[in-house]
């Protein structure tokens, strides 16, 4: 799904509301997740899962082209975690 996809299906859902409405909710939503893993913390929204921030170690790679071994520096990477409620509806609401 797409972000304009969302945002199409929202307006649906709330006809009321204006589609430049709606984009704004949609940009707040996505913009305020963004801030809080930015700043270190968690967000989690029940029924579907939490995202995170976990910290990846400096590495030594290969560049998959060449095979020269290439120092990944340390970074810090977004992380999501599934609920249980979309786990189930992901897998036909049979635990795996």
């Amino acid at each position: 799904m797409l972000r304009s996809e969302l945002v199409a299906k929202l307006q649906e859902e709330f006809a009321p509301l204006r589609a430049s409405e709606v984009e704004h909710a949609v940009d707040v939503v996505l913009d305020e997740v963004a801030q809080a893993l930015a700043d270190g913390g968690r967000v989690e929204l029940r029924g579907f899962g939490a995202f995170s921030v976990r910290k990846r170690d400096a590495r030594t790679g290969r560049n998959p082209r060449t095979g020269a071994a290439v120092k990944v520096s340390a970074k810090r990477v977004p992380f999501f975690k599934p609920g249980k409620e979309l786990r189930l509806k992901v897998n036909g609401g049979e635990e795996p």
